[in-house]
C-alpha cells in the first residue's frame, strides 16, 4: 500500500485529488495540508511514501516545504512530486535541487496521476515530458559548465559510469540494456549501486549532477 500525502492552497483541488486516489486498491490517502508549513509538520508526522506538493502556496511556497522534508534524517524516505498549472515554469529546477523527485502538470489525466503515485513510490523519477523539454532547454541556454569534474565518478567501477552517462542521458533501462548488451535487471542493479553511491535520490537527480558537472553536455 503506497501511502500519499496532498498539500494544495485549493479544497476542491485537494478533493479531486482524493478521490482518484482512494478509489485504487494500492494507494492510500493518509493526509492534506493546505500550505508548505502545515505540509512540513503532517510529513513529519505521518510519513507518507508520496507527497503531492503544489508550487505556489501561501506561508510557505511547496519548493523550501520539499527541501525541509527532503532534509530531514529519516530512515524512510518521502518522496516529493512537485504539481504545477504552468510547463515553463522557474521554479522547477529549484524544486529538483531542493529534493523532489519529479513534477507533473495539475493538468494531467487520473490515470497519469496514479502512475506518477506508483513510479515514484517504486523509487524511481519523473519529469512531464513538456517540464522536461524546458528543463533541457534551460541548460542549453545557460552558461556552459566549467571543466567537467570527473572526479565525481572515481567511486564508480567503469561499467557503473557507462550506465551512469546513459542514465544521464535519458535511456530507459531497457535502452541501456540493448547498448550495453546485459540483461535489463543488471541494468537496474548497476542504477541502484551508482545513487547510493552518489548519494542521489533517483534518475532526475542523476540527470542533473551530470550536466551541472559538465559530464555530459545538452546536444547543439
Amino acid at each position: 500500500m503506497t501511502r500519499v500525502m496532498v498539500v494544495d492552497d485549493q479544497q476542491m483541488f485537494r478533493m479531486g485529488l482524493r478521490a482518484i486516489l482512494q478509489a485504487q486498491e494500492d494507494v492510500e490517502v493518509v493526509g492534506e495540508a493546505v500550505n508548505g508549513a502545515e505540509a512540513v509538520v503532517e510529513a513529519l508526522r505521518l510519513r507518507p511514501d508520496v507527497i503531492l506538493m503544489d508550487v505556489r502556496m501561501p506561508e510557505l511556497d511547496g519548493i523550501e516545504a520539499t527541501r525541509r522534508i527532503t532534509a530531514a534524517p529519516t530512515e524512510h524516505p518521502v518522496r516529493v512530486v512537485m504539481l504545477t498549472t504552468f510547463d515553463i515554469d522557474d521554479y522547477v529546477f529549484d524544486a529538483l535541487r531542493a529534493g523532489a523527485s519529479g513534477f507533473l502538470l495539475k493538468d494531467a489525466s487520473a490515470d497519469e496521476l496514479v502512475q506518477a503515485v506508483r513510479t515514484v513510490a517504486d523509487g524511481d523519477a519523473l519529469l512531464a515530458p513538456r517540464v522536461t523539454r524546458h528543463l533541457v532547454e534551460a541548460f542549453v541556454a545557460g552558461p556552459p559548465p566549467a571543466a567537467p569534474r570527473t572526479e565525481v565518478l572515481e567511486v564508480l567501477t567503469e561499467r557503473e559510469r557507462d550506465v551512469f552517462l546513459l542514465v544521464a542521458r535519458g535511456r530507459t533501462n531497457g535502452e541501456i540494456a540493448t547498448e550495453l548488451f546485459i540483461a535489463e535487471q543488471t541494468v537496474k542493479t548497476h542504477v541502484g549501486r551508482i545513487l547510493a553511491k552518489l548519494q542521489l535520490r533517483d534518475r532526475v537527480h542523476a540527470v542533473v549532477l551530470a550536466y551541472e558537472t559538465g559530464l555530459v553536455a545538452p546536444a547543439p
